[in-house]
């Protein structure tokens, strides 16, 4: 579909009011292409594919940041959905996002594995531009609609709504982990967030343990009542001068997970096969390879699972040729100095042990800095035999899902952090502390000598439990729950 449609339908789309909102940072659709010649195409990611079919069957629009800054674009349909785009500048790009959201908030998040930066600027550019999204919203939400906010970036935005709009069902769904109350405090601006977030009807968290931060929270520092995961607040009087009413907020954890029939039906395709097969002729096939697929981030624990390999190989535990790892770091927020700093020290780190370890027939570490479509990184999951998930801390890692859900014969073997969500799910993991670089050392040489027995019992048990509990489970459960909260 070319970028803009005609007038027509375009005014259409502008004077339309839905039933079902999605509001998030990005847009459900990337552009491909350039002038004339640039169109929109879904954005493969698992929150896209679990809402679609909710959005073409109830009238539904995603409200969101459509990629570039400094353009406006009016509303538009793709395949089914409506897209309601909120303009971001460049200067909001580097405020709001860049800076309130991934160096303030992110960090802050994630148990202040890299120290947040607070910047009053940051955080007006931050109010503002929630509120933006808050007014898009609101413009076109029928009387009634339900609307579902998405993430760290857009906290403020429920009780945006709330004011504006009090008729509205809100959900909002955290999809990083929420922090202890003694890290969240550091937060200057910690009430606002509390206050914002509180305009929901229902919060989603990954883990209980997310939720449970998130309730101590907004009673301590932000007044709220209630008892378990219920919450009473008093909301401020509405835009309509409506008075103050005291409301009930639930809190609770609803695992995300992915689209599993898809990544299954990838990988039982005969091409996807081959190239599995290609990839460990490539590395001359070793007898094992170990994956580890990650964003660039310092929360992810490369630097960990590097630090252990190498170890490894100094100890003999492991010889290069008998044992390749392929590190897949796709690029992440490159305009942060954190990050780039980041990709250096990763980048020597493999430098230096495949300068000391490697042969002339064998890599010890094949590093990937790019971005893969789905069907590389399945065949990537079928043609290794162990994966490494290392995270520090993480709201779930779907990685880890995605690899169980593509060993449909219950080979391989799965290595994952206790402080990544998916450890709540997938309890037949091998799970370990990343911290501990003796037990990741242990873990690894477990999982390469594995019985095959056990390593198919294993890995049938966390398949079967990703076939059952998908992305469509998860935002239907959800959207069942808000229904049940504000029928």
């Amino acid at each position: 579909m070319s970028q803009r449609t005609a007038t027509a339908t375009e005014e259409e789309a502008a004077d339309h009011r839905y039933d079902f909102l999605v509001v998030s940072n990005r847009l459900p659709v990337d552009r491909v292409g350039e002038g004339e010649d640039s169109g929109w195409r879904r954005s493969p990611g698992g929150l896209v594919t679990a809402l679609a079919p909710v959005m073409e069957h109830s009238d539904g629009a995603w409200v969101g940041w459509h990629g570039a800054p400094d353009e406006e674009l009016t509303p538009f349909e793709h395949e089914g959905i409506s897209v309601l785009p909120v303009p971001l500048s460049a200067q909001e790009l580097e405020n709001y996002y860049e800076g309130f959201s991934n160096a303030t908030l992110w960090p802050l998040y994630h148990d202040v594995i890299a120290p947040p930066e607070f910047h009053r600027a940051w955080w007006d550019s931050y109010r503002r531009v929630n509120q933006r999204f808050a007014d898009a919203t609101s413009t076109h939400a029928n009387e009634g609609a339900t609307v579902w906010v998405q993430d760290y970036q857009l906290q403020l935005v429920p009780a945006m709504l709330r004011r504006k709009r009090p008729d509205l069902k809100i959900g909002f769904f955290n999809h990083i982990p929420f922090p202890p109350q003694e890290i969240f405090a550091q937060l200057p601006w910690r009430r606002q967030v509390l206050e914002g977030l509180l305009g929901a009807d229902l919060l989603g968290f990954q883990r209980p343990s997310d939720a449970s931060n998130f309730i101590h929270a907004a009673r301590r520092l932000a007044g709220a009542g209630g008892k378990g995961t219920h919450l009473t607040v008093t909301d401020a009087t509405h835009d309509g001068g409506d008075p103050p009413r005291t409301r009930e907020v639930r809190a609770e954890a609803f695992p995300i997970s992915i689209d599993t029939q898809r990544i299954s039906e990838l990988a039982e395709r005969p091409d996807i096969m081959e190239r599995a097969r290609q990839i460990r002729r490539d590395l001359g096939d070793p007898t094992t390879i170990m994956l580890g697929v990650d964003r660039l981030d310092y929360t992810k624990g490369i630097r960990h699972r590097l630090k252990a390999f190498e170890e490894l190989l100094s100890d003999g535990r492991v010889k290069v040729g008998e044992v390749t790892l392929i590190q897949v770091a796709s690029p992440s927020r490159e305009r942060v100095e954190q990050y780039r700093i980041l990709r250096e020290e990763i980048e020597g780190t493999v430098g230096r042990i495949n300068g000391t370890f490697d042969t002339m027939q064998h890599t010890a570490v094949r590093y990937l800095h790019h971005s893969y479509p789905v069907e590389e990184m399945v065949a990537l999951y079928l043609a290794a035999d162990v994966m490494l998930v290392t995270a520090l801390r993480d709201g779930m890692n779907l990685v880890a899902k995605e690899y169980v859900a593509a060993r449909r014969d219950g080979t391989g073997a799965l290595i994952l952090s206790e402080f990544a969500g998916a450890a709540d799910q997938l309890k037949q993991a091998l799970l370990i502390n990343p911290h501990d670089i003796a037990g990741l050392k242990d873990a690894i040489t477990t999982a390469i000598s594995l019985p095959r027995g056990i390593a198919a019992r294993r890995m049938k048990a966390m398949r079967r439990q990703v076939v059952v509990h998908n992305v469509e489970e998860w935002s239907s459960a959800f959207l069942a729950r808000l229904e049940e909260v504000r029928p």
